[in-house]
């Protein structure tokens, strides 16, 4: 009966010793949340975190990312993962969204070229973004 209280205790000991090492690979920010708070941030690398009491909420990307909508192509990515974190799930439809604004918006609306109206929508949506610690690098318009 010691023997079985014994084995199962270290097996649980090492369950959670492998569990509090997490790898967070290059080019990726993971953001650990604690009791609701986002204690920290974790860069590239080998982290310790206290399994039971931190959970990993966010795997944020920071290299490059495609957005597709009905006309067009939105490329994107995340320069501050601080102020990035709070809003990361609903960047795709917040991108989106802009875009669209953007593209009814009567002073890109009279653009014939659609090299001059992407880089004018580049520039409208970064306007709300940049403050978010989000970018779009290029807009690509399907043609019309």
């Amino acid at each position: 009966m010691l023997t079985i209280a014994l084995l199962s205790t270290v097996l649980v000991a090492s369950v959670l010793a492998v569990a509090s090492f997490k790898r967070v690979p290059e080019g990726q920010v993971y953001s650990v949340r604690r009791f609701g708070r986002t204690p920290a941030l974790l860069s590239a690398g080998t982290h310790v975190v206290l399994p039971l009491l931190d959970r990993i909420t966010h795997k944020i990307d920071l290299g490059g990312q495609v957005l597709r909508f009905d006309g067009g192509t939105v490329y994107w990515q995340v320069l501050e993962p601080a102020a990035a974190d709070p809003v990361i799930e609903e960047a795709p439809e917040l991108i989106r969204s802009n875009v669209v604004a953007a593209l009814r918006d009567p002073a890109t609306a009279h653009l014939v070229d659609r090299r001059a109206v992407g880089t004018q929508l580049k520039h409208a949506v970064n306007g709300s973004l940049r403050a978010r610690g989000m970018l779009v690098t290029r807009v690509e318009l399907d043609a019309a």
